[in-house]
């Protein structure tokens, strides 16, 4: 099995996250500013990293309506299917940067959240494959 990269997905800055080689948790890997270099800075980590997929906290508002965000989320993730032909999922977070706010501080926010949304898909993908 290969790595997983987490996002979490923001207009200035985007969290990312790492799994380790057997996919079975995930771990805060940086933060990246959400400019031109962002797709290029990705696909170098994913091939050095030997990523086979890419999981994007899919952000909702407290009713389940996608929030503002998201519709750049699906555009960025798209950009980077099509440049790295990878598989990019979708994970739902609830609060992530507030939770990850909770363990990190200030510092390290984005990439907390981001194995907080990966670790959330990796659990779920698990409970999916015992069930």
């Amino acid at each position: 099995m290969s790595k997983l990269l987490g996002i979490d997905y923001g207009s200035k800055r985007v969290g990312v996250a790492l799994s380790d080689d057997s996919a079975s948790v995930a771990f805060a890997h940086s933060s990246l500013s959400n400019d031109s270099a962002l797709i290029p800075m990705l696909a170098s980590l994913i091939r050095a990293e030997n990523v086979g997929a890419v999981v994007v906290g899919e952000s909702r508002d407290k009713d389940g309506v996608e929030n503002s965000i998201m519709k750049d989320a699906r555009i960025f993730a798209s950009k980077l299917e099509d440049e790295m032909a990878i598989a990019v999922f979708f994970e739902p977070e609830f609060y992530s940067s507030v939770e990850a706010r909770r363990d990190a501080g200030v510092n390290h926010v984005d990439a907390k959240a981001a194995a907080i949304i990966l670790n959330s898909f990796i659990e779920r993908s698990r409970s999916k494959k015992s069930a």
